[in-house]
């Protein structure tokens, strides 16, 4: 992509309103623009991050065997009825009525419409189990929406609800979102805790959100330090196998959310050296709450001795957008945001530092399509911009790695390559340069 025909409105100064380095950086890399209180626009840049961000989860949803569909934003408020969640949600709920004088809603969630779809369809237990994912725009009407897209009123989230005939196959269900959560945050370079949490006003008595460590996290929460460097399941992880032995090391040590802290008990098991106390930011929810929902609704399924059997659930949440802001609290310098290569908007960011100058100009277009022909997203910037200001907007919008042309280096047949995470810098020759820079990004895109 060249940058002369790209649409990226950065700005130089930060705006007043962003109170966090996410929403500074997201608004002054022109990833975003603000339409109406928590809710945003995304602009191209921005919205390349969140693309990439969504194919990770759900490469690895459909690697854990989700199977993904897609259901609506408006919701029918007499499948809440049902549930009996209507009335009781709260404010957050955005209530619709129709011209038909129908009670509508914009689904803040979708336990009761992914209820109501298995409730319908599957009427025997030869057809289970099964766990459903969708990746659709939420809407939560926050009293006080702040922090950019870390608290917005909406946003894009992946939710997965598993069903299963016994209390045993849902809790392996449970474990199979378990795994594939560490695997997701891993592969977007974040090192994810999973903590025990409540369950809130979803329901069940088991949950864990999955935190990772940030000044600006909303929350308090303690662990053991040997979590935040704790091994991460591999491609080859056998999701129909016993993932026991992976839960266990992830959940045998202290770690839980404000809410759920035990001092005494976090004081007897966890050494003085390896007491963990910081903010951190929830990733991920997720929950096994049995037949809250199906029971309600009347989510049954015929078990072989022909009985009726009311379906074990669970909920499995990500928040994609969010996700983006939280990459960015965990991955950036006084300069800008520093991207991971799998959620970068570009890989490479290709720098022409004299537009005009005929040999300056073929090199970087030699170099442009040998890197497109590498299967490198590069962005080009081909500007009349001055050196600082192009430095400056690669550095802010935190593309991996640049390679700069100049024509000092041409006449000695050398581009400077720079890696924006190390700072670090190298002159070397074109062909160096190129076979560097692919070698780099390929050996990154897949982080585990």
């Amino acid at each position: 992509m060249r940058l002369t025909r790209y649409f990226l409105p950065v700005l130089r100064d930060t705006p007043k309103e962003a109170e966090i380095v996410s929403h500074q950086l997201m608004l002054r890399a022109g990833m975003i623009k603000q339409t109406a209180a928590g809710i945003y626009s995304w602009l191209p840049l921005g919205l390349r991050v969140l693309s990439k961000i969504e194919n990770i989860v759900r490469e690895e949803q459909n690697r854990a065997g989700a199977i993904e569909l897609l259901m609506p934003t408006i919701q029918s408020a007499d499948l809440w009825r049902e549930s009996g969640r209507y009335e009781a949600y709260g404010k957050e709920m955005l209530r619709i009525v129709d011209r038909h004088e129908r009670d509508m809603l914009f689904g803040p969630t979708a336990e009761e419409v992914i209820t109501a779809i298995v409730r319908d369809s599957i009427k025997s237990y030869k057809d289970l189990p099964k766990n459903l994912y969708n990746i659709q725009w939420k809407f939560r009407d926050e009293i006080r929406p702040r922090f950019g897209v870390m608290r917005g009123r909406e946003f894009l989230m992946k939710d997965a609800y598993s069903f299963d005939m016994t209390a045993e196959d849902a809790r392996k269900a449970y474990q199979r979102m378990f795994v594939c959560y560490l695997r997701t945050f891993a592969r977007l370079g974040l090192k994810s805790i999973p903590m025990k949490a409540d369950t809130g006003p979803i329901g069940g008595d088991l949950s864990h959100e999955f935190i990772i460590l940030a000044e600006t996290g909303e929350s308090q929460v303690f662990c053991h330090k040997d979590l935040i460097e704790g091994a991460v399941p591999g491609a080859d992880t056998d999701f129909d196998g016993d993932l026991t032995p992976i839960i266990s090391a992830w959940t045998s040590k202290y770690a839980a959310t404000e809410e759920m802290h035990d001092a005494a008990r976090f004081e007897a098991e966890v050494p003085v050296d390896s007491r963990v106390s910081a903010r951190g930011i929830e990733v991920g929810h997720i929950f096994y709450f049995g037949t809250k929902y199906s029971e309600a609704m009347g989510a049954r399924v015929q078990g072989p001795d022909g009985a009726m059997i009311t379906l074990q659930m669970g909920s499995y949440g990500v928040g994609v957008s969010r996700l983006v802001g939280a990459i960015i609290e965990a991955s950036h310098d006084a300069n800008g945001i520093i991207w991971p290569v799998p959620a970068a908007p570009f890989e490479v960011a290709l720098i022409n530092l004299k537009v005009g100058d005929k040999d300056t100009d073929g090199v970087s277009a030699d170099f442009y399509g040998k890197l497109q022909a590498a299967g490198i997203d590069v962005i080009y910037d081909d500007t009349d911009e001055r050196a600082g200001g192009k430095f400056a907007t690669m550095d802010l919008i935190g593309v991996p790695y640049q390679v700069i042309v100049g024509p000092k280096g041409v006449k000695a047949g050398e581009a400077e390559l720079k890696n924006r995470k190390t700072g670090a810098r190298e002159t070397l020759s074109f062909d160096t340069a190129l076979a560097k820079v692919v070698g780099a990004v390929k050996s990154e895109r897949v982080l585990v």
